[in-house]
């Protein structure tokens, strides 16, 4: 039995040295290999939401940094760990990046798994999945998210069984090696954690206050071509037209720039409502923003301002409940930023539907998106939550599922042909070794 540890931890942080240290002694002395891979010590690029891995290079993403060997031993292994901080109630930055590149090992096309759609598999055998996260001290709302994170990508990665375990800074580390050694047998026992559920998330607004100025952080690496840019941008345009100073900064224009993260930041205090526009990356946000997120928190600590933040989430699938987790994570950045959480925005299918395009150029097909989103900028700019019936109009599916994974179907095949591709797109370049 092979197994891979994949620490996505930071420099200095002694609960990951101790749970990579621990686990792989233990696996050792139970009579099975195991390797620690230290992501922070790797070179591993963001995943640029180009399906050139489904497209140019079926299987294998077309950057060739670390992460294209770290993704041929996850295939070969009985049994991957991950370890990570929980940053709002998800992964760090540093093991988000490798996640990230998790697309590859599925096929464009889709399936359903328990009544809701998912991408097919590309391999015929994946490993089991175990998820360590630690917190300073217990934390039930944060914790919820994790949990339903891990469920979540557990059916995504194809993982027969999966686990999820939470430590604690303030425990000893005897306690943390009762229970890492706990979480290996429940997993070696083939015992999958059940269907974790969301806490239910409730705005955090206390005061009406009309918008003056409003700041649209677009988090798709897209960026101006997006459908994320399209949805905020419909958005700020109708906040406009009640009166509302609007700004728009790409986040992927900024991250690799000192001086513009700098702009982004006097932007968002210069702000009273900040809302986040960006696409679902396995089940959540990707990399770049969670990174984002966290620097605009230390920027943050100690200051006590009136801004208010929203989120637009759209993801591939037609189930615009599929951004819950990622909704969630926003909510918890809200309150860990001393912002006021004024509600999320889920559209599902929005790679078939809106595909970047202008939302006033979809015609009849659009005025839903269009209705949910002017009223949810009257409610916003009003200084208001978002209300029940933006966002459930905004989550109604604009076509039957069978339309539209006929549809993905044949429109995944199309571009695959352009890339001379259409023969090799369930390639397996990444080969399993028989698992022991």
């Amino acid at each position: 039995m092979k197994t891979l540890i994949l620490d996505g931890s930071q420099a200095g942080d002694n609960v990951g040295s101790y749970s990579a240290a621990t686990l792989q002694s233990a696996i050792v002395a139970r009579g099975r290999s195991s390797e620690v891979v230290v992501l922070r010590d790797k070179k591993i690029g963001n995943c640029m939401g180009d399906f050139f891995c489904w497209l140019k290079s079926p299987g294998k993403c077309h950057v060739a940094d670390d992460h294209q060997e770290i993704s041929k031993k996850y295939l070969e292994s009985d049994l991957v760990i991950f370890l990570t901080p929980i940053t709002f109630g998800g992964y760090s930055p540093t093991l988000k990046k490798m996640v990230d590149h998790q697309i590859q090992n599925t096929l464009p096309f889709f399936t359903t798994i328990d009544g809701e759609i998912h991408h097919q598999k590309r391999y015929d055998n994946y490993p089991n999945v175990l998820m360590i996260g630690w917190l300073n001290e217990p934390d039930k709302q944060t914790e919820s998210i994790f949990r339903n994170l891990v469920w979540r990508n557990s059916i995504n990665f194809y993982a027969k069984t999966h686990v999820c375990g939470i430590l604690y800074r303030n425990q000893s580390e005897g306690v943390m090696k009762v229970q890492l050694n706990g979480y290996l047998d429940k997993i070696e026992r083939y015992e999958s954690d059940a269907e974790a559920t969301l806490p239910r998330i409730t705005c955090s607004s206390t005061s009406a206050t009309p918008v003056c100025r409003a700041l649209l952080l677009v988090g798709s690496p897209r960026k101006e071509k997006s459908s994320s840019s399209s949805l905020g941008s419909y958005l700020f345009e109708q906040l406009q037209q009640h009166g509302v100073e609007t700004e728009t900064i790409y986040l992927y224009h900024a991250i690799n720039t000192a001086g513009r993260m700098d702009a982004l930041r006097d932007a968002v205090d210069r702000a009273d409502l900040v809302v986040l526009a960006f696409p679902l990356y396995v089940d959540t946000l990707p990399a770049p923003v969670i990174s984002v997120f966290e620097t605009l928190v230390a920027h943050r600590k100690g200051k006590k301002m009136l801004t208010r933040f929203a989120a637009i989430v759209n993801c591939g699938f037609p189930e615009a409940s599929q951004n819950d987790n990622a909704i969630a994570f926003c909510a918890e950045f809200a309150q860990s930023a001393g912002f006021e959480w004024m509600g999320g925005l889920s559209l599902g299918a929005g790679e078939g539907m809106v595909r970047a395009q202008p939302l006033q150029q979809l015609g009849g097909q659009g005025r839903p998106l269009r209705q949910a989103l002017e009223r949810a900028a009257e409610e916003l700019a009003d200084g208001q939550p978002v209300s029940d019936e933006a966002r459930e109009l905004l989550a109604k599916p604009l076509m039957p599922v069978w339309m539209y994974k006929l549809g993905g179907t044949i429109s995944w095949k199309m571009r695959a042909r352009k890339f001379g591709m259409l023969k090799l797109l369930r390639a397996r370049p990444y080969q399993q070794a028989t698992p022991g």
